[in-house]
């Protein structure tokens, strides 16, 4: 089964930029949430990560803060 995977991010952000393009040549669809201009969304992004910064990725019920590849390699079962 599929996880569902959302990103909080802001436009201007270089790393949530990576993390996207890394979902997208992945194939895994991802709901992105602008928290520049959503102000529920942020919170919510706070509530779950205890972080202000972005990315913040949530795959299923795992919360990785920033692009880390690695983390998000082993969320979504793409090792090898």
């Amino acid at each position: 089964m599929e996880k569902k995977v959302k990103i909080y991010s802001t436009p201007t952000c270089f790393y949530c930029q990576k993390a996207k393009e890394f979902l997208t040549k992945n194939k895994i669809k991802y709901e992105e949430v602008n928290v520049a201009t959503d102000l529920k969304a942020r919170e919510e992004m706070v509530h779950k990560s205890h972080q202000l910064g972005v990315p913040v990725i949530e795959v299923g019920h795992e919360i990785i803060v920033g692009f880390d590849r690695v983390a998000l390699e082993e969320a979504l079962g793409l090792k090898k």
